[in-house]
């Protein structure tokens, strides 16, 4: 599959690149995207929270009325969780969400991700991508000059450049 070469204003240059068909012609596998997707989502979850049960709370042992004669249900602890202020009953606890995704899963979900941009020609390649000054203006006049101002776009540079970091 071959991609025209743009330059910094938008037009066309005479350059053609050819694009690897192992990456981006291969058959996309929506289920390991599915599965790439839910491992990213649950990594980022805080899983921190946590509320008292019933042996943390601060209150007495103390039997509150007699077992029989009330007329009411046995009560034995004001830290049951029954009684207004008492424990939770089955609490929520800290956890880790994470779970183990296969190399090979994730390095298929992101080959998938890249050949269905591939088959939506949404792909860009753009020759002597510089600043001379790393302004935020520069990179705004440069999507609009892409028709790309109002699109999400990922970035991917040969080697690091610290001006287009920035």
């Amino acid at each position: 599959m071959q991609v025209e070469v743009l330059n910094i204003s938008g037009k066309k240059t005479a350059k053609k690149v050819d694009l690897t068909d192992a990456i981006f012609g291969s058959e996309p596998s929506d289920h390991s995207i599915y599965l790439d997707v839910k491992h990213y989502l649950a990594a980022q979850r805080q899983g921190t929270h946590k509320a008292k049960e019933r042996a943390e709370i601060a209150r007495t042992t103390k039997k509150l009325k007699r077992q029989k004669g009330t007329g009411g249900a046995r009560a034995g602890s004001m830290k049951s969780p029954v009684f207004v202020g008492g424990g939770r009953a089955f609490g929520p606890r800290p956890r880790n969400y994470d779970f183990k995704l296969n190399k090979k899963v994730k390095t298929l979900a992101r080959i998938s991700a890249l050949s269905y941009k591939a088959k939506e020609n949404a792909i860009t390649v753009l020759e002597d991508f510089s600043f001379e000054a790393p302004k935020t203006k520069n990179y705004v006049d440069l999507m609009k000059n892409l028709n790309l101002a109002d699109k999400k776009t990922l970035l991917v540079l040969g080697d690091q450049n610290k001006k287009v970091y920035l």
